[in-house]
């Protein structure tokens, strides 16, 4: 049993595609844009906000409808529009976010057996917190790190350093877990064990084909908390 489980927050941990998609619905309705579902949502989360933003932008402006409105993705207008999807999102952040069922349980059987708890995600640092502090207030993590100015995203490695120095363990002690590309990759690139699941944002084909990328890659999915719960408890 690994002393150390590091998880990604927003599908892994937590269901918080219909709330992301509502604020970033919202700062496009501001500006006469077409907006976009949850399942194409889907696809565009894991990189932060402001990527998120971005992307959505771009189908907005792509789509027929947005007629004179089309044009290029300006940065000044990614600004604006995340400074629009922040104010609404924080007031609207646990509208619909619940945690996976089940998670809640597993969280506090690895805390009763002395496994140390981290989050390492691409979500903006406050927004982390708050979700976190919300739906699991017994769980005493020993970081909750997110996106932060001056700190790289996610797949790099430097998320998976810092969570390891504050947990003053190895690299062999820990593993982290996640339901995408992205978090497979941090891990692999921070040079720990990885378990990816397949309840979150991503297929399971799209976590296959990250272990057809390289021999090096490798990492068990698995499809409900039970079997996560089963391999990390073991």
């Amino acid at each position: 049993m690994k002393k150390l489980v590091i998880f990604d927050l927003d599908g892994t941990l937590v269901d918080s595609l219909e709330d992301l998609g509502a604020a970033v619905n919202y700062a496009l309705a501001l500006r006469g844009l077409p907006q976009h579902t949850d399942d194409e949502y889907r696809r565009m989360v894991g990189h932060g906000v402001r990527n998120l933003v971005r992307q959505a932008l771009e189908r907005s402006l792509a789509a027929p409808e947005a007629g004179a409105a089309s044009g290029a993705v300006s940065d000044e207008l990614i600004s604006e529009c995340l400074a629009d999807f922040k104010g609404y999102y924080s007031s609207h952040i646990d509208v619909h976010t619940r945690p996976y069922p089940g998670i809640r349980e597993l969280l506090s059987e690895l805390h009763r057996r002395g496994v140390l708890l981290a989050v390492a995600t691409n979500k903006f640092q406050s927004g982390a917190e708050h979700i976190v502090r919300e739906f699991f207030p017994g769980i005493p993590f020993v970081a909750i790190l997110g996106n932060r100015d001056g700190y790289p995203l996610k797949p790099s490695p430097e998320i998976v350093e810092e969570v390891l120095q504050q947990g003053r363990l190895s690299r062999e002690e820990a593993v982290l877990v996640g339901d995408s590309p992205t978090d497979m990759r941090t891990a692999h690139n921070g040079g720990i064990d990885s378990i990816a699941v397949s309840w979150g944002y991503r297929t399971r084909d799209d976590l296959l084909a990250v272990l057809a990328e390289s021999d090096s890659l490798s990492f068990p999915i698995v499809d409900s908390v039970s079997a996560l719960a089963s391999l990390l408890l073991n």
